[in-house]
């Protein structure tokens, strides 16, 4: 029973992938059906009890019917549906032996349902893969064989058949599925790239005129109008990286660009250098490994002059993440950091080299009295 579309509408690939397996199943139910009921019709003269191959054929119409409008809803294909399809199918199956009687059936003649059987079989692999498709098959030939009351070449091709059917067809269900899932990532990309891009060119128009304005008045005006510029275009960097073309890259699942993570840091004071590809790292460690770049940029900022630069450098390497901070301040006095930490105050201690241990990895401070000071942290590729 095919869905009916408004007229003009075409099916999006995402919803041809949904559709088509449930219009290829329909099609081969009613296909079988025809089959079954034209043998029926054949052989009802000679079956025991012809009336009751009637009854049979009825249910089949019938639950053809029922099971066709069911798997066109989504939310019907599970358990309950399947088990109910297998278990009307084997009804009717086991019902060929009474009905036709053990002579006739230990003859060869077929079965009433004869490849109407596999049709159960094929919606499970569709819907539950190849282990359970597969074992469907093997419950339906086991009612045939029961039936047959006889084990042959000719008996077991039937099982064997619907076996291999469901093997393949349910491998070929997993690799649809993946596909249709990597044709929503995309979709969702498309979508995301698109509204970015419209809220870009509002944003553009308004919000980051105003804060490169509200930057170049400050530095102008001096004291703490200076300072209010600064925060001002600190904004502006971090407002244009949320809304830069690139920033809705498809992640991997669980999965966050490091550069996405230090890109708000970036200002007037301080410049960022990093691969043109994603650095992809798990998402808590690349949180933590964020905090920690934050961290020793915070210090850089309250502990040096006004307008002391600082360099951001990532480097993605096979089995490592290097992030290095460095700054033109005026270093950090021998002993100083130990001292700090003797204090209670644990701020590089605990920010850098605590998260970086929490990881696994490791952060090295070197600093020179005049000459500026460098944070490198260190990340293996296994955390």
């Amino acid at each position: 029973m095919a869905s009916v579309l408004p007229k003009g509408r075409r099916l999006e690939p995402i919803e041809a992938f949904e559709v088509t397996p449930w219009r290829a199943l329909a099609l081969f139910r009613l296909t079988a059906l025809v089959y079954a009921l034209v043998l029926t019709v054949r052989n009802i003269g000679a079956y025991a009890h012809p009336s009751a191959g009637w009854v049979v054929s009825a249910v089949m119409v019938l639950w053809s019917g029922l099971s066709i409008a069911g798997y066109e809803r989504p939310r019907l294909r599970a358990w309950p549906l399947l088990l109910t399809d297998l278990a009307v199918t084997a009804g009717c199956v086991l019902a060929s032996r009474p009905v036709a009687g053990s002579d006739l059936m230990g003859r060869g003649t077929p079965t009433l349902t004869v490849a109407w059987m596999a049709c159960p079989v094929l919606a499970v692999a569709v819907v539950k893969g190849v282990r359970w498709g597969i074992l469907a098959a093997v419950f339906i030939g086991a009612c045939d064989l029961v039936v047959r009351g006889v084990v042959t070449q000719a008996s077991v091709t039937g099982t064997v058949i619907m076996v291999m059917a469901a093997a393949a067809l349910g491998y070929l269900s997993n690799i649809a599925t993946r596909a249709q899932e990597q044709l929503r990532q995309a979709a969702a990309v498309r979508a995301a790239n698109a509204e970015r891009e419209r809220l870009a060119r509002g944003v553009h128009d308004s919000v980051l005129q105003v804060l490169a304005l509200v930057q170049r008045r400050g530095e102008a005006l001096g004291g703490e109008a200076a300072e209010l510029g600064r925060l001002a275009g600190a904004q502006e960097v971090s407002l244009r990286a949320l809304v830069s073309p690139g920033a809705a890259a498809a992640a991997p699942s669980g999965m966050t660009d490091l550069r996405t993570t230090v890109a708000p840091l970036a200002s007037e004071q301080v410049t960022i250098s990093a691969p043109a590809t994603e650095v992809w790292l798990s998402a808590p460690v690349a949180l933590e490994v964020g905090a920690a770049v934050t961290a020793a940029a915070e210090n850089v900022r309250q502990h040096c002059p006004p307008g002391t630069k600082a360099w951001i450098l990532l480097e993605d390497e096979p089995d490592l993440v290097t992030v290095t901070v460095r700054d033109d301040g005026p270093g950090i006095p021998p002993g100083r950091l130990e001292q700090a930490a003797a204090q209670g105050r644990l701020g590089v201690f605990q920010s850098i080299r605590g998260r970086m241990a929490d990881l696994g990895g490791e952060a090295t401070v070197t600093s020179d009295p005049g000459r500026g000071t460098e944070v490198e942290l260190r990340i293996p590729r296994a955390v």
